[in-house]
């Protein structure tokens, strides 16, 4: 056996004494290596003093008093700053107080009342992409024919498609009628009177797919394509340019070329904005602007067959308007909608090798799987490793084989490139064979599509092992076909997967998409044990149900996380006429649909959007959350409506606050760029619902009721003399 020691002292004596002291069996080497640990973290921690005197080296902890030093005054219109010792605590203190703007307040008091302030004020404060606008400027007026202003706002030019795309943009450059409303108004919003000052705000962030297949829409023909490979409309979002840093200090994902030119220079581009293409941009006459969103690197790309090293010419592309699947094309053109992100082929000019494309969509925040930065999991032990594709395996079956044959107690299968694996997956663990991820790696999207390639049986990915296995999947999305586990099982982890509700996105003509795959598990649990975990993660229904009489239930944990039935009437979370044999804890989450469990040990800043049946109810506790008032759970506190419907003085008061507070989303289907985001004119019960005022649901910990709040308080400081500012929140 060996042990490790701190040699940094005991290398400075003489060799004579550590001669001496290794024939005695080194009494001294151990004493200085102690001596030695408490010098290293003596000075860990004065170095740490040291980086706490400045704003860009110091612990976040430290930030509230260097502010304090300079002035920077705390506003507490979304809160008070929550004690340090928690993580999630600290974080919303981190929106509260944001290091950049804590940092560059100084240099903010000299450039106050200037219109590039606000665009940098509002980005360090909410950490949005924003861009300020003077809606005074294009307010129409008569100008005098020896003092020209060609700056302010002109006629309508009807008969360009860009400027017309681009009214009520940031690049908007035509005159409006004076609107006299105030852009800060609590009732109706106005804009375009001299006084306004309008700072637009992106909540939505833009995500890469690098070189995966599109989707064939066959029943429509087989020139027909759509990016997304589950074949639904995705629109297409601009490339990310640079990175930003958060509110945190932490490097965030970068954000996307701005979709607007400057007028005045064909091809200059403003800041960049996580905006989604429309097709007027790539219709554009300027050829720069044009080649700026087409080619490697660039916002899409497409590629004849998988190995093709030279993508379609852009000289082919038309942009069309392919709602209908119709396009007049000549030979060799190519249409294409980035509003619905489809494809069009010429007739029999369908690429023979199968279309791959590159593409952005946009997303409220790192849920379900995507390419974005998820940190890999710590293994202990011995440990093997299987690489999918980019010269490692090429399938994932073969992966499993090599697992299987290895038989190692610890395993991890790692997916390489963002492809599409279509094959049958059977997972089956052995004795000694204790865990296993099956993991994307960091920035990757891989797809594992499941066919109906039995007839006899179901074709769902079959999961069985021991007492002792666990299992891992991360960074996956999974279609086709669902997840049904077996027999006795530790535990079940799925991390940042999307299980697409109701297995696939359809679109079958005659026939509404809601009534097609609704009912259809995502999950399903039969005679088994399992503890399952899903975090940060999209699935359709869960289906657990009891085998015999008196077992207990299994626990079932739900964090930041969306589980959809697809249809209001079904249920995500049950058994087939009976409830879900599990106990329930749902943390941060959206649940569309009915929940019928055994037990719910926890709800907490959750949206429960359906009926919540719960069988044992003298046990668990449901706390800041929105539950339908006909449900039946353990003890409420502080949830909604019931604190609405309290607080209203009369029967028909109680009746318009039971309809007023509910859910409101901009979006309830899955793929949609809005999935699952509250809606602005949602209750402000559910908008600041949760325990440290954020919104309930699963985007919780994005904090925007809180950023809101801040950039409002702080625009009020710096605007220019006279003028009124607001926020609009384009996405």
């Amino acid at each position: 056996m060996s042990t490790s020691f701190n040699d940094r002292l005991y290398t400075l004596l003489p060799s004579i004494y550590r001669q001496r002291d290794g024939e005695v069996g080194e009494p001294l080497r151990m004493l200085l290596s102690v001596i030695s640990a408490q010098v290293d973290a003596l000075e860990a921690d004065m170095g740490a003093l040291y980086d706490n005197w400045f704003i860009e080296t110091c612990e976040d902890w430290v930030v509230p008093y260097i502010g304090d030093l300079i002035g920077y005054r705390t506003l507490h219109d979304a809160g008070q700053p929550d004690r340090q010792a928690a993580a999630r605590a600290a974080a919303r203190t981190r929106i509260l107080i944001p290091r950049r703007d804590v940092g560059n307040t100084l240099k903010y008091r000299r450039r106050k009342g200037t219109l590039a302030l606000l665009d940098d004020l509002a980005s360090a404060v909410s950490g949005w992409p924003s861009r300020a606008v003077e809606y005074g400027r294009l307010v129409a007026g008569t100008q005098a024919l020896d003092h020209l202003r060609l700056a302010r706002g002109g006629t309508a030019a009807v008969r360009r498609a860009d400027t017309m795309g681009r009214l009520g943009s940031p690049s908007d450059e035509t005159a409006h009628l004076v609107d006299v409303r105030r852009p800060q108004s609590n009732h109706t919003r106005g804009l375009y009177n001299p006084a306004a000052v309008g700072v637009m705000v992106w909540r939505l962030r833009s995500y890469a797919v690098e070189r995966t297949q599109a989707y064939c829409v066959e029943w429509e023909g087989r020139e027909c394509y759509t990016f997304s490979v589950l074949g639904n409309d995705c629109p297409l979002f601009a490339n990310a340019t640079n990175g930003t840093s958060s509110t945190s200090g932490a490097k965030v994902a970068a954000l996307p070329q701005a979709a607007e030119a400057d007028p005045a220079e064909p091809g200059a581009f403003l800041r960049p904005l996580p905006l989604a293409l429309r097709r007027a941009d790539i219709a554009t006459r300027h050829a720069r602007v044009k080649a700026a969103y087409y080619g490697p690197g660039a916002s899409f790309t497409l590629w004849p067959d998988r190995h093709a090293k030279t993508p379609v010419a852009l000289e082919r592309l038309v942009v069309a308007d392919l709602s209908g699947w119709t396009a007049t094309l000549r030979t060799g053109e190519i249409a294409i909608d980035p509003e619905r992100g489809r494809l069009m082929f010429a007739p029999n000019e369908a690429p023979e090798g199968g279309l791959m494309v590159s593409y952005h969509y946009g997303s409220s925040a790192d849920l379900g799987g995507g390419t974005y930065a998820r940190a890999a999991t710590a293994w202990t032990g011995s440990r093997g490793f299987y690489r999918v594709g980019a010269g490692g395996f090429t399938k994932l079956e073969e992966a499993l084989q090599a697992w299987r044959k290895d038989k190692p107690p610890h395993a991890v299968i790692e997916f390489a490139t963002s492809d599409v694996y279509v094959e049958p997956v059977r997972i089956a663990f052995e004795e000694n064979m204790q865990s296993l991820e099956i993991r994307a790696a960091s920035g990757v999207r891989p797809v594992i599509r499941q066919l109906d390639y039995q007839a006899n049986r179901a074709d769902a990915i079959t999961i069985t092992g021991e007492s002792t296995s666990r299992l891992v999947l991360e960074g996956l999305l999974i279609c086709g076909r669902g997840l049904q586990l077996k027999g006795p099982f530790a535990q079940l982890t799925i991390r940042h997967c999307t299980l697409v509700p109701g297995w696939e996105i359809e679109r079958l003509s005659g026939q509404a998409e809601s009534e097609s795959r609704e009912h259809f598990a995502s999950l399903a649990l039969a005679r088994t044990g399992v503890r399952v975990l899903i975090d940060h993660s999209i699935l359709g229904p869960i289906v657990a149900a009891a085998d015999r009489p008196g077992e207990e239930p299994l626990p079932l944990t739900i964090v930041d996380s969306v589980i959809d039935s697809v249809h209001q009437r079904y249920h995500a979370i049950g058994a087939e006429k009976a409830a879900a044999h599990v106990v329930l804890r749902a943390v941060r989450s959206t649940v569309l649909g009915g929940v019928r469990v055994n037990a719910l040990e926890l709800g907490e800043n959750s949206l429960f959007n359906g009926r919540v049946e719960v069988a044992r109810r003298q046990s668990g506790c449901v706390r800041f959350c929105y539950v339908p008032p006909d449900s039946h759970t353990p003890r409420r506190f502080e949830c909604e409506p019931d604190l609405a419907i309290s607080r209203a003085q009369s029967a028909e008061a109680r009746a318009d606050a039971a309809v007023r507070v509910r859910p409101i989303f901009n979006d309830v289907r899955y793929g949609s760029p809005t999935y699952c985001q509250l809606a602005g004119d949602c209750a402000p019960e559910i908008l600041q619902g949760a325990d440290d005022e954020s919104e309930m649901g699963v985007f919780h910990d994005l904090y925007q009721p809180q950023r809101m709040a801040n950039l409002l308080a702080r625009l009020s400081g710096f605007v220019p003399a006279q003028s009124d500012a607001g926020v609009i929140v384009v996405t």
